[in-house]
């Protein structure tokens, strides 16, 4: 059996994974763990050494990455992870400094990837009967995340019914733990009482607003990260069934619940800082992102609504 360099790159990273899974932050970690997993095996070794950790080296790996298919922002995250560990061996004094290290492999955010649907094929989404019990309730889970500010499954997943307040829910973001408070809609008040979880309540368990996540679980229990996990798989699944049983041509995803939100918003005229805002972004240049692919043609009809009012516009 191959020993672990104590001070090499692979073991810097499995420390820090180990560090938030003892957090509770399992998904982060799962993540790092994927990223390690991906460059050692491309190294040809579970333990590689800084040394190993080349601007060369990297600018390959990416290229293999690429060349075996992965999306592009998946090749950014594990290229942000790597350089986080990196970075972490440096700072403890196991890892030289190299300037721009990982200056020649992308680690930005391609936002083509990211597709929201048209108001038609969104309506259709929402609203048109898919003639299945198992799909309605799929269709009402899509409907609950829009009428929610494009709320996202992760979050409507760990509502619990303490945020439930009269006619607002309040909670903390998942991902970013940042405080929001939405009001409920009265088209939303009967998709409520179809998802309301009748599971009794356990002591320091969460007491979970909705039938999706059994609550039988400590909220940092790795066992309940992996539930849900398998929620969002099947969720996914089923709105890919949804999507075609109704005869969308885009893909859709969780994700696209989000996006098609903030579009709608967008179109609307509501200004970026309301959306962020709506969103729980921390930042409004997270959700510029979001809306990123939709400026070019929204600016075309800008510039042809001057020109036409220029071209048209009467003296006196």
């Amino acid at each position: 059996m191959q020993m672990m360099n104590k001070n090499g790159f692979s073991r810097c990273g499995e420390n820090y994974i180990n560090r938030l899974r003892k957090e509770g932050r399992y998904s982060t970690a799962h993540v790092y763990k994927n990223a390690l997993y991906s460059f050692g095996r491309y190294c040809g070794t579970l333990n590689v050494s800084f040394k190993q950790v080349t601007k060369e080296r990297l600018r390959r790996y990416g290229q293999y990455l690429y060349e075996c298919g992965l999306k592009p922002n998946t090749i950014s995250t594990y290229m942000r992870m790597l350089r986080s560990i990196y970075n972490r061996g440096v700072e403890a004094g196991s890892a030289p400094y190299v300037p721009r290290l990982f200056h020649d492999v992308y680690t930005g955010v391609d936002v083509r990837q990211k597709k929201a649907l048209s108001a038609g094929e969104l309506h259709k989404l929402l609203y048109e009967d898919p003639k299945s019990e198992r799909l309605r309730r799929t269709q009402i889970i899509a409907a609950l995340m829009f009428q929610f500010c494009g709320m996202s499954f992760a979050d409507l997943a760990h509502l619990e019914k303490s945020a439930l307040d009269q006619s607002v829910l309040r909670y903390n973001r998942i991902k970013t733990k940042t405080p929001m408070s939405v009001e409920v809609l009265d088209t939303a008040r009967g998709m409520i009482n179809q998802l309301w979880s009748n599971q009794e309540p356990i002591p320091d368990c969460p007491d979970y607003l909705f039938d999706i996540l059994c609550n039988n679980k400590k909220r940092k229990d790795e066992r309940a990260y992996r539930e849900y996990q398998s929620a969002l798989r099947n969720f996914n699944n089923r709105l890919k069934d949804l999507a075609r049983v109704l005869r969308l041509k885009s893909p859709v995803s969780s994700y696209t619940l989000r996006h098609s939100w903030a579009t709608t918003a967008k179109y609307r005229g509501v200004p970026i800082e309301m959306i962020s805002e709506s969103l729980g972004h921390k930042s409004i240049k997270t959700t510029q992102i979001y809306l990123k692919g939709f400026e070019l043609k929204e600016r075309t009809e800008v510039n042809k609504g001057n020109l036409s009012y220029i071209r048209n516009y009467r003296l006196g």
